[in-house]
């Protein structure tokens, strides 16, 4: 496993993050565990929850496992997302809501400090400054010690940084975005803003709910019984069938599975390799519930996909652009 520097931090986490979102859901405890502990002997150090994930519970599984751990050599990233109880203040981004929360995810991790806090969307409700403001004196009372952003827009990520530049503030050290070869939206404008600012880069659902993790072929009518995108249909998630059953979609899976067949590798991971190499990617983040999902992840470390074959992958997952990048570009090559 190799180690990247956080954005312009001097932190450095493996380069790729274990996501615990199954954590007391789809994983029990003892799994939980096992998963853990084959995650760090493999070399990883990053591993990411949140206040919502099984509405604390993941949080309070990592935190158990942690007691006992060389806290030192782990890097603990939680988020703080969304709703928490049934007050009016039980919700956002207020300094209100951020300091109830991160003592709460402190107790829940059973740690003094937390790594990289996050928020988990962005928050129409108090003024930006308020947030940046808390999130500031967080690092500088070390119950946290860097802090990052999930799910903004560009607008959004630039104005929270130069803001905390004008303040003098902690400004975010990473951006954690949906990333992978199905949803590349994120290369128009946040992952140049990130590159522009020094930030990190460390995508969720780099497999997008296991569309690319080779259990979908061309000619599926529907999703395999019990998959996570069988639930997602049902309950309309982002990576439901109908959003994705499209020739596009195909398309980039019979490009991975003539890769895979050529490299002998799966096509999770060239999937994870092609993500892992792209401009100012930090970590991707793994989310898995079962051992041999998480060692088929783990395949995608060491080895890596030649210009040519990220070009391939590059031509099968591009789309059209939308304006106005499509204007922009054919402008550059005038």
């Amino acid at each position: 496993m190799e180690y990247h520097f956080l954005g312009r931090t001097g932190l450095k986490v493996s380069e790729l993050c274990l996501g615990t979102m199954t954590f007391g859901r789809e994983a029990d405890e003892p799994t939980s565990f096992n998963l853990l502990n084959r995650f760090i002997d493999a070399g990883g150090n990053f591993i990411d929850t949140a206040n919502v994930y099984s509405t604390g519970i993941s949080e309070e599984v990592l935190g158990r496992w942690i007691n006992g751990k060389s806290r030192h050599q782990l890097v603990i990233a939680t988020k703080i997302n969304g709703r928490m109880g049934e007050g009016p203040n039980d919700r956002g981004l207020s300094r209100q809501h951020i300091l109830h929360q991160v003592e709460a995810s402190l107790r829940r991790l059973q740690t003094d400090y937390i790594d990289l806090y996050q928020v988990h969307l962005w928050d129409n409700g108090p003024a930006l400054d308020e947030t940046l403001n808390t999130l500031n004196n967080l690092v500088q009372n070390g119950k946290v010690r860097y802090i990052g952003a999930s799910n903004y827009a560009a607008w959004q990520l630039q104005k929270a940084v130069d803001i905390s530049h004008q303040m003098g503030w902690e400004p975010y050290s990473c951006l954690q975005p949906l990333y992978n070869l199905l949803d590349r939206e994120a290369e128009l404008e946040l992952i140049q803003v990130c590159i522009n600012e020094g930030l990190g880069v460390i995508p969720w659902s780099p497999l997008r709910g296991g569309w690319l993790s080779g259990k979908y072929e061309r000619g599926m009518q529907k999703p395999p019984s019990g998959s996570r995108v069988e639930k997602a249909s049902e309950f309309n998630w982002s990576e439901a069938w109908d959003k994705y059953n499209n020739e596009h979609t195909w398309g980039v899976i019979d490009t991975l599975f003539a890769m895979a067949k050529e490299l002998g590798k799966t096509t999770s991971q060239i999937s994870l390799r092609w993500l892992m190499q792209r401009p100012g990617i930090t970590a991707p983040i793994i989310g898995v519930h079962k051992m041999d999902h998480l060692e088929n992840n783990l395949g995608a470390c060491g080895w890596t996909l030649s210009q040519e074959q990220m070009e391939a992958l590059n031509k099968a997952s591009d789309k059209p652009l939308p304006y106005p990048y499509w204007f922009i570009n054919s402008s550059l090559r005038r």
